[in-house]
C-alpha cells in the first residue's frame, strides 16, 4: 500500500512539472500607439484624451494633472515586455506626454 501511494505521489509531483504544459499569453493594460500619439494637440480637454486612448490604468487621486498608460506583455511565461505613457495636463487640457513604447505590439 505504501508503494502504491508512494508511486501515485510520484505520478503526481512529476505531473507538474511537464515539460509540454500549455502557457498562454497575458497582456494587460492599454496599447497605445504611435498614430493616436501623434493625433494628440495641445488644449485637447482631458475627455477628448481619454476618448482616443482609453482610459488610464492608473489615475492619480491626489494629483489629477497627469494619467499614466501603462501596458505589459508576457508571451507563454517568457519575459515581460513593458510600455509606458504619461499624459500631462494644464487646467485638464492636454499639455504634453512622456512615453516609452514598445518597438512592436506583440499583441498582434
Amino acid at each position: 500500500m505504501q508503494k502504491l501511494t508512494a508511486l501515485i505521489l510520484t505520478l503526481f509531483i512529476a505531473g507538474c512539472a511537464f515539460p509540454g504544459v500549455y502557457k498562454i499569453n497575458v497582456q494587460q493594460g492599454n496599447i497605445v500607439t504611435d498614430e493616436e500619439l501623434t493625433s494628440l494637440t495641445e488644449g485637447m480637454p482631458k475627455t477628448q484624451v481619454r476618448a482616443l486612448l482609453g482610459t488610464p490604468l492608473m489615475q492619480n487621486p491626489v494629483d489629477p494633472s497627469r494619467d499614466y498608460y501603462v501596458y505589459t506583455f508576457q508571451r507563454a511565461g517568457g519575459e515581460i515586455k513593458e510600455q509606458r505613457l504619461i499624459v500631462y495636463y494644464d487646467n485638464d487640457q492636454f499639455s504634453h506626454y512622456e512615453a516609452q513604447l514598445l518597438d512592436d505590439t506583440p499583441a498582434y
